[in-house]
């Protein structure tokens, strides 16, 4: 019988110490949903860590972690299933604080219904309003808010209604389907499984009537078929299928489909389950799909509708709520996931940051942990999607970090970038491989970084002046003379850096295409820049030069008595000083400048460019 119940998926949000977790342990109370034997347990942990003096304490049912029930917060999210005679439930108790509002997004991300909580006594609170604002990007379109601790303002029906009104005023342009406003008294049950003799005034529904009758069905199956190919089912030579779950829509065998990207077209010919071959199938089934034709489908590609196909481009408008530790920095490489696909990604820009206190737009460089903003994002390969606006399935997206392998980001696509569509790379005849093999030499760009003052340039003016001595075709980038350029509209913030970085890069390959070698000299103190740059450039192409000096040498050294002015404050982001240098963990080539002079390292150098055939 549960099975046939319909599934609600919700989530309690707001701001911290609104009563989020102890609404839900109230209302599993009420409902007769906790076990004695748990119930015993609660008000033993009542007593031990409770702040309801005698009284169960109906948060530690959620908050089940030491250091939550040490700080009386919630920091992870903790899931209930439930069910009613009505309904089956699944909710998401998220936390509070601002430091964790990732998690409260990862909560949202599922859900089709929010509750906002909002302290009577306190009002409506800048996080009760980002978490909102979240809940509307990430496409929940019902809302209940639940007014709690009403019983601390004297049930005060005029309260309960200014709040209301100015939370109606804030939600008016987030595009939510319906908002209903319940007082409650979580800690006290009113309002909660039945109407409460409290506030006589307040004949709304209660909170579990409304949660067991609200309609937040989204006809997915109405949507165009959308297919994200999960796995390659191969378990034998005879058998060739596409595993996954229908995203959207509905198919049946014998229907054409189309995949995206490449337009190749072919024809179901089973849909396969363990259970039997189905006729059809539709959104939210989980199936494997043969197909009439021997195409190529990979994990990550997208069968789609061919009356209805989704948009392709490598650069689109996306909403992103930063998460990670570090800033988010445009320009910067990370790695992107849409449905199953994997690809290298970037912002190119930030359009805007969204100040949620005021929803103003505001110009900045980057964003912080937390901070929501409209974004502009390359990614290396063209992506299928849709709107998330129209589909949550195949509009969302995630960023991780190069290195850590921390999600950092999520992203809502507003709508594909076709700027570009009319742009494609021309071919000429005369290529790189041509004129390398006029210069009789293969292009490389040796990237020399370290400290200012380590000795970058000088190094690599004499590996220059050999090279060009022996009848080679090189160039030096220098990060100085690039500034008087190129590069002149650049500070020395991080997200300055990164893009000087880029920009040189992109001068980089070009120089390479036009089979030279290449010798650039920058501080370029971040690790995932100078990985952009190895990527960015052919295989075998890039060699990472740690022109390695301790800061004091660099210090004694400071030919242009810039240690002297970062030092006295006059300079800021100063590398070494006040901004980070993240050294190279396993550089091509290590020079100590240190410890050998600037022509024993130019020749360490050249050692190895003959090795590799590339110096005489």
């Amino acid at each position: 019988m549960s099975a046939q119940r319909d599934l609600l998926r919700f989530i309690t949000c707001g701001s911290v110490d609104d009563g989020k977790s102890t609404l839900i342990g109230r209302l599993l109370y009420e409902c007769g949903l906790i076990f004695e034997d748990t119930l015993a347990a609660l008000s033993r942990d009542s007593r031990r860590h409770g702040t309801t003096g005698g009284e169960i304490d109906f948060a530690l049912l959620l908050d089940g972690l030491e250091a939550e029930r040490q700080q009386g917060i919630t920091i992870d999210v903790a899931y209930r299933y439930f069910a009613t005679p009505r309904r089956s439930f699944i909710v998401a108790d998220t936390p509070g604080h601002e430091q964790y509002t990732r998690n409260m997004a990862t909560g949202a991300s599922t859900a089709s219904l929010a509750i906002i909580l909002v302290d009577a006594t306190k009002g409506l609170l800048p996080q009760s309003q980002r978490h909102s604002i979240i809940c509307s990007l990430l496409g929940i379109r019902h809302l209940v808010l639940a007014i709690n601790k009403m019983d601390l303002v004297g049930f005060d029906a005029a309260r309960f209604s200014t709040i209301a009104a100015e939370y109606g005023t804030f939600a008016e342009s987030l595009g939510f389907q319906d908002i209903t406003a319940i007082p409650i008294s979580a800690r006290q049950g009113d309002n909660i499984t039945s109407l409460s003799s409290n506030m006589p005034w307040y004949r709304g529904p209660y909170l579990l009537a409304h949660l067991e009758a609200v309609d937040v069905s989204a006809d997915d199956a109405a949507k165009p078929f959308r297919f994200p190919v999960q796995w390659v089912n191969r378990p034998d030579a005879r058998f060739r299928g596409f595993a996954g779950t229908v995203a959207s829509g509905r198919i049946a065998a014998g229907d054409t489909i189309l995949l995206a990207g490449t337009g190749m077209q072919s024809g179901v010919a089973r849909i396969v389950t363990a259970d039997g071959d189905l006729p059809e199938a539709v959104a939210g089934q989980a199936v494997t799909l043969t197909l009439t034709d021997e195409i190529d489908v990979a994990r990550g590609d997208m069968l789609v509708a061919p009356s209805a196909r989704p948009e392709t481009t490598d650069q689109f408008a996306a909403d992103i709520l930063w998460m990670g530790n570090e800033p988010m920095l445009p320009g910067r490489d990370y790695l992107l996931r849409i449905g199953h696909a994997w690809t290298a990604a970037r912002v190119t820009s930030l359009r805007h940051r969204l100040e949620v206190t005021t929803r103003e737009h505001q110009a900045a460089r980057l964003l912080e942990m937390n901070d929501i903003g409209l974004c502009h994002l390359t990614s290396q390969k063209p992506l299928s999607f849709d709107p998330y606006a129209e589909n949550r399935a195949t509009g969302a997206f995630i960023l991780v970090d190069r290195f850590t392998h921390e999600t950092v980001a999520a992203g809502m696509i507003r709508h594909g970038l076709r700027r570009a569509t009319n742009i494609h790379r021309a071919a000429f005849s005369v290529d790189k491989t041509v004129r390398s093999a006029r210069y009789d030499q293969r292009p490389i760009l040796l990237w020399f970084t370290g400290l200012s003052g380590s000795g970058k340039s000088t190094i690599a003016n004499l590996v220059e002046e050999a090279l060009f001595a022996a009848g080679r075709h090189c160039y030096s980038l220098d990060g100085d003379n690039l500034r008087h350029g190129l590069c002149r509209d650049l500070g020395f913030t991080p997200a300055d850096r990164v893009e000087n970085i880029r920009r040189a890069g992109e001068v980089a390959k070009l120089f390479l295409d036009a089979g030279l070698i290449v010798l650039g000299s920058f501080i370029s103190p971040f690790r995932a820049e100078r990985q952009m740059l190895r990527e960015l450039v052919g295989a075998g192409e890039f060699l990472e030069i740690h022109v390695d000096a301790p800061i004091e040498t660099c210090i004694a050294r400071d030919p242009k008595g810039l240690y002297v002015k970062a030092k006295a404050g006059l300079i800021p982001n100063f590398t070494g000083i006040s901004s980070p240098y993240e050294a190279p963990e396993q550089p091509d080539i290590h020079l100590k400048t240190g410890e050998c002079s600037a022509e024993q390292c130019a020749e360490q150098v050249l050692q190895v460019l003959r090795g590799k055939g590339i110096a005489c």
